[in-house]
């Protein structure tokens, strides 16, 4: 027993480096709120304009509402995600390049730590988006999903900000420079993108359909979905949850290995 409690002890001590990280994190939003604006207020754009331009969508046949709004509303919440574990990359690659990250190689705190600190402040950051994305959606007449469709919504949501934080910031410790921000950024928004984002998957055709069949993402705006479109159940909960934990420890791995070899 006092073996297994030592390891356990050691990571308890290095909880307080993640959370300064963290709040680090959510300091810059309130310091400079202007950088934050334009992704915080994407995913409402985003889900105003599909559902002027896509809305009669509902009227095919076998489309699963007759609401559109509450059909992408979704896809808005998981963009907001990615927007902000997209952000979380481009400020890394900022400390890196004005060496404020190099100093933070020099503290007593293990890389495993320090990459759990900088991706989980995406989490953190993804509740602004998210929050100001729903406010507009009931505002404008979204059904509610419930306390349960919508407490899962937004914590598989935040756990898949910190996955595509994962992402950029393997990006971001492999090109160590603010330029490599579009590929952060695309690479995020496709992810979802090329998904039953905009239809379900018996209605896409062609490349969309074949994409969206094998892409693990579906399974996650599936299990976000619900609750905005029919009611919340384990049989469509678990494979986005599966999903979520597949895509992120591979991306954590792969953000690990970058952190290890920097600095060598």
């Amino acid at each position: 027993m006092e073996a297994a409690a030592l390891p356990m002890s050691r990571a308890g001590a290095h909880l307080p480096a993640v959370g300064l990280l963290m709040r680090r994190a959510v300091y810059e939003v309130v310091r400079v709120p202007g950088a934050a604006i334009p992704g915080a207020l994407a995913p409402t754009l985003f889900m105003l304009g599909l559902t002027a331009t896509f809305g009669n969508l509902t009227k095919l046949p076998g489309f699963t509402t007759d609401d559109f709004m509450s059909f992408i509303v979704p896809v808005g919440i998981l963009q907001g995600a990615t927007f902000s574990g997209a952000a979380t990359g481009v400020n890394l690659a900022r400390d890196i390049e004005q060496g404020w990250f190099d100093r933070l190689l020099a503290a007593p705190v293990p890389r495993s730590a320090l990459l759990a600190g900088i991706v989980l402040s995406a989490s953190l950051r993804s509740l602004l988006p998210i929050t100001m994305l729903l406010v507009a959606a009931f505002a404008l007449g979204v059904e509610f999903p419930g306390v349960g469709g919508l407490v899962l919504a937004i914590a598989i949501a935040a756990a898949f900000g910190a996955a595509i934080a994962c992402y950029s910031t393997a990006l971001a410790l492999r090109f160590r420079t603010q330029a490599a921000a579009p590929l952060m950024q695309a690479g995020a928004f496709m992810a979802v993108l090329f998904t039953t984002s905009y239809a379900p998957l018996e209605l896409l055709t062609g490349v969309l359909h074949d994409v969206a069949a094998v892409n693990p993402v579906t399974e996650i705006v599936e299990a976000v979905r619900q609750g905005f479109v029919g009611g919340v159940t384990w049989g469509g909960t678990w494979p986005g949850l599966l999903a979520l934990v597949g895509i992120g420890a591979v991306l954590f791995a792969l953000a690990l290995r970058g952190l290890r070899r920097t600095g060598r």
